[in-house]
């Protein structure tokens, strides 16, 4: 009996740390859309209520390295249970640092003049509906231990790098010809590359998803 109960008290264990960073994603995701919308429409407001919900998702993080670290004091999990354990540790930092990146985003909202002369404008939300969708994604693959959808989540990465090298291009140009614009297009370069980190995160959690569900990195990947 000892043991069922030891079994079933992991399993609640386990469920709950999904949940919280199930949690924490969808908080994430949010983020970023509403980051952009403000972005593109100048909106501070929304702006300033993505900066302030931010603390949600901190909180969230260190509810889910608690248990974590309770877990593995209490049940001292081994091989499959052990790696499940870890990454949902890693994968709480990670997602609560996509979050960051979000807040930044919003943070630049009210810094940016003139924004109907910036063609780069209309490429951003495209990148960071790319960036929301795989770290949707991404946390599908790690509710369902998909190795598979996480290699997908990767394979993705290159699209958002691409954007970026687009609109850093772009921003350059427009600076060079307009001077008068750099301030404001330097934010909006501040803007894409927090986005292009979302990626190389939503990246990173698909890593450590294909760990957990296999016990190996992709085969692709350099480590």
């Amino acid at each position: 009996m000892m043991v069922e109960h030891t079994v079933k008290a992991f399993d609640e264990d386990i469920t709950r740390l999904r949940g919280l960073i199930a949690e924490m994603g969808g908080l994430a995701e949010v983020a970023i859309q509403q980051a952009l919308q403000a972005l593109v429409n100048g909106d501070e407001t929304l702006a300033a209520e993505v900066v302030e919900r931010d603390a949600k998702l901190d909180a969230l993080e260190t509810e889910v390295d608690a248990m974590a670290v309770r877990v593995l004091a209490l049940r001292a999990p081994m091989a499959d249970d052990l790696r499940e354990i870890v990454a949902a540790l890693k994968i709480g930092g990670v997602v609560e640092r996509i979050g960051d990146y979000a807040k930044n985003i919003a943070k630049r909202v009210g810094r940016i003049e003139g924004r109907t002369k910036f063609e780069p404008l209309t490429l951003l939300p495209a990148m960071g509906e790319v960036a929301a969708e795989m770290v949707h994604d991404v946390l599908t693959a790690y509710a369902a231990r998909d190795p598979v959808m996480a290699r997908e989540v990767i394979q993705r990465d290159d699209k958002v790098d691409a954007f970026y090298d687009s609109i850093f291009r772009n921003l350059v140009s427009h600076m060079v010809e307009n001077p008068a614009t750099i301030s404001s297009a330097a934010q909006l370069l501040f803007i894409a590359r927090n986005l292009e980190r979302i990626g190389d995160h939503a990246t990173n959690v698909a890593e450590m998803v294909h760990y957990s569900a296999t016990g190996s990195y992709p085969d692709d990947i350099e480590r």
